[in-house]
């Protein structure tokens, strides 16, 4: 096996992979620019705690998924688990397709977040490529990711005036079916995983495991908590109207792939990925703190928005690329699926809290509030990571994964 140059096969699982993701998210994105406007003209509709417990619902329910499910693939294997996760959301697509009220549309919510296989897939990517090459498989799970919401952001509008919201939930269930026969067709066959085994006390309790699942419970909670913020920062103080947004998401986050690349690839070859992980730790703390300066004394410019919206979507995504490779170095061989489930469930948290408390600071404080808020976890995670001891180059050494 060459020393450089992802093989054949470790592209072809990571491809695969990285679209079984795009395909689900795509389903799960599609909805988030129309429901909350669909959802007003459903029995039980009008109430807005309703509709909010019908996107969030899906969080909550990933985050009670994401261990059991992350055990389960150690142990019965990553294919058979990432499919029963692919059907559980399948099935929850259709129920909502067919929902003739918003309590049934939480329901099918409820299942499709059930399905929980970030967890399984993250863990079959670690396993099918060597540790010189995980972050950039990693990467191109967080590439589609970020295509899949700016694609969503354009497409939802049309396709929902094309199809309706059942029609789109309905298309969340063929992609998902689309997803299986990736799984069972496309993505080459799971290498053969370590039988024995760690208690999952050991992995929760290991340090430097700690220090990522705050750190990914810290972004997310930041990003959601952001959000709660910003479409409504672009409509009422640079007067862009809210179908336009899309002219600003989808270039910043075209943009900000072209700038996180060149960090991770010098980090991985020189093995400084330590050095980049707290910068870009630190450019989230900038960020956090230009908003919150640009709050308060009203710069409020869509161009300065847009600027800081792009430097936070490149500490994002290479955060996003960084944490599950780093995860799965650091997590014995035999239970990366297990702490792999941590990990996903304290992201599932994060997003879950980022909306409730981003909620209530707004209406009770104003915004300013939210970007206190991520300042101050932006802060906390820069001095844990600071803290983090930095792994051996790629290929160095082959005992740190299982260490």
């Amino acid at each position: 096996m060459p020393a450089t140059g992802m093989t054949r096969t470790e592209i072809r699982a990571s491809a695969s992979l990285a679209s079984i993701f795009a395909l689900r998210m795509l389903g799960l994105f599609l909805i988030l620019p129309v429901f909350a406007v669909h959802a007003q003209g459903m029995p039980g509709g009008e109430s807005a705690t309703m509709v909010g417990l019908a996107l969030g619902i899906y969080g909550l329910t990933q985050s009670i998924g994401q261990i059991p499910f992350g055990v389960a693939s150690d142990r019965y294997g990553r294919k058979r688990v990432i499919v029963i996760g692919l059907l559980l959301f399948t099935l929850g697509s259709f129920v909502a397709a067919a929902a003739p009220d918003i309590v049934w549309v939480i329901v099918g919510r409820a299942l499709q977040g059930a399905g929980a296989i970030s967890a399984a897939v993250t863990a079959f990517i670690a396993d099918a490529t060597r540790e010189q090459h995980r972050t950039k498989a990693m990467a191109m799970v967080g590439v589609s990711i970020g295509l899949t919401f700016a694609l969503s952001l354009v497409a939802a509008p049309p396709l929902y005036a094309l199809i309706g919201m059942s029609g789109i939930f309905s298309l969340t269930g063929i992609l998902a079916l689309l997803a299986i026969w990736v799984v069972w067709k496309v993505t080459p066959a799971a290498p053969v995983l370590p039988r024995e085994r760690v208690r999952l006390r050991e992995v929760v309790r290991d340090p430097e495991l700690l220090r990522l699942n705050f750190g990914v419970f810290a972004l997310h909670m930041t990003q959601m908590a952001m959000f709660v913020v910003v479409p409504t920062l672009l409509v009422q103080h640079s007067g862009l109207p809210l179908p336009s947004h899309w002219k600003i998401y989808l270039p910043v986050v075209l943009l900000s792939f072209v700038f996180m690349l060149p960090p991770i690839f010098i980090g991985e070859k020189r093995g400084k990925m330590k050095q980049v992980f707290v910068a870009a730790v630190g450019l989230l703390l900038l960020v956090q703190a230009a908003m919150w300066l640009t709050v308060t004394r009203g710069w409020t410019h869509w161009l300065v928005l847009t600027l800081l919206l792009l430097a936070f979507f490149v500490a994002f995504n290479i955060l996003e690329a960084c944490q599950p490779s780093l995860v799965s170095r650091i997590a014995p061989a035999a239970s990366k699926g297990a702490a792999l489930g941590v990990y996903n469930t304290l992201m599932s948290l994060g997003l879950f809290c980022g909306g409730a408390v981003g909620g209530y600071l707004t209406q009770n404080g104003g915004p300013a509030h939210v970007f206190v808020l991520g300042t101050v976890l932006a802060l906390a995670w820069l001095v844990l990571a600071l803290g983090m001891r930095n792994l051996p180059l790629r290929g160095a050494e082959t005992a740190t994964a299982s260490a």
